[in-house]
């Protein structure tokens, strides 16, 4: 009986098409409306965490400025503060327990020079233990050697975009190339990466790496500031130690007293992550009031055409009634076709979101994942259920003699 329901309400959707298609219309429009904003957060969030998981997920960054400004704190006390110094990275190195790595980096933008060739490349200075805080994924060459990091050498790892511009088809391993008009020699070619959406610290493919010491004699004459990079071991789950560490060895190396401020701010991409996972949630939210409305005037559109049909069939149920047929059957009959209706729509809708998956967005790639796949026919059969109840069970109860005489 299930599946002769189903071929009734089969056979009503065929024979009305026109009228289908315009019921379908309004889930269509909220399905796609609610999916499609989903799709777009849903890619846009994982491309700011994998940005910022770039710079790594158990990492303390050392800094003059807070990432998040908090509290009342007068902004211009932010530009008083010192910044972190080659001195103060290295009492970190010497005496913290439950930081992996110690590193301190620094940045400015040059020229770099190949012959003819010239591109304008982020130069980033850091110290040896850099690798161990942020991968550097050197496809061709090798990474600095102590000696090297510790002396201030002449090395330099470049971005295979910097590569690519300098060197063109040429092996650039050995070469020797100019960055603020200094000679460098190339070790090390990045794998590449590609463009991103958001490039927290820079693109790589676009940096020079040099040695910390080097790069602050070429850009900062000699004054040795930075930011400190702290990283924490694998298996330590408990990043609030590391951070309570690390401001007391900082406070204990600028010599502040127990009721001075803090001078210094110490950042954590993994806070970061989540402070902009709240405004994603608020970005779904109105994407569900938008589609909600959608859907309400879909729902309310389908609810009256399942109204007509149960108008346009009453003479029918009468005869199906009088020859035996339950409530349920009946039931069944219109409430498949509000839920078939509501469930063709909402596949046009994520048929349409998958066709805007392939328009080129630039940095930003949309993928319509199975969970909002399942979402959208979950929320398409809820409406269908919602819109068909009522119609279906005034039919189920109607009275066969009184159906079969209607007009």
């Amino acid at each position: 009986m299930i599946y002769e329901s189903f071929l009734f309400a089969w056979a009503a959707l065929r024979g009305n098409v026109l009228r289908t298609m315009l019921s379908l219309l309004g889930v269509t429009v909220g399905i796609f409306s609610i999916i499609g904003v989903l799709t777009m957060v849903d890619s846009l969030e994982a491309n700011v965490k994998n940005a910022l998981s770039s710079i790594g997920e158990k990492t303390i960054y050392v800094d003059k400025f807070p990432w998040i400004m908090e509290g009342e704190y007068p902004w211009w006390k932010y530009f008083m503060r010192p910044d972190p110094t080659f001195e103060e990275y290295e009492f970190l190195k010497d005496h913290m327990k439950h930081a992996q790595a110690v590193s301190i980096i620094d940045y400015n933008l040059a020229n770099v020079k190949y012959k003819s060739s010239s591109f304008r490349a982020l130069i980033q200075g850091i110290t040896y233990e850099f690798d161990q805080v942020s991968e550097i994924p050197v496809i061709e060459g090798r990474y600095f050697t102590e000696s090297e990091a510790e002396s201030g050498s002449n090395v330099t790892i470049i971005g295979a975009e910097v590569a690519e511009t300098l060197f063109g088809n040429e092996n650039g391993l050995g070469k020797s190339i100019k960055i603020n008009g200094n000679k460098f020699t190339v070790i090390g070619i990045q794998e590449k990466k590609g463009k991103q959406l958001i490039d927290v610290g820079g693109n790589p493919d676009q940096k020079a790496f040099v040695p910390f010491l080097k790069h602050k004699r070429m850009f900062s004459s000699g004054e040795l500031d930075g930011t400190i990079v702290l990283e924490a071991y694998e298996n330590d789950n408990n990043m609030e130690m590391l951070e309570s560490e690390a401001t007391g060895l900082m406070r204990t190396a600028r010599g502040l007293r127990p009721k001075e401020d803090t001078n210094f701010a110490l950042n954590r991409p993994d806070a970061l992550a989540k402070a902009t996972s709240s405004i994603f949630d608020a970005l779904r939210i109105g994407g569900y009031v938008i589609g909600a409305f959608a859907l309400l005037i879909g729902g309310f559109g389908i609810a009256n055409i399942m109204f007509v049909s149960v108008k346009e069939r009453t003479n029918i149920i009468g005869i199906q009634k009088s020859l035996g047929a339950k409530n349920y059957f009946v039931l069944f009959q219109f409430l498949f076709e509000s839920v078939f209706l509501c469930l063709i729509g909402g596949l046009f809708g994520l048929f349409l979101v998958y066709l805007i998956s392939f328009v080129d967005l630039g940095m930003l790639d949309l993928i319509l994942t199975p969970k909002n796949i399942m979402f959208g026919v979950m929320v398409a059969s809820f409406i269908g259920i919602l819109s068909g109840i009522i119609p279906a069970s005034q039919a189920a109860r109607m009275n066969p003699v009184i159906a079969i005489r209607a007009k």
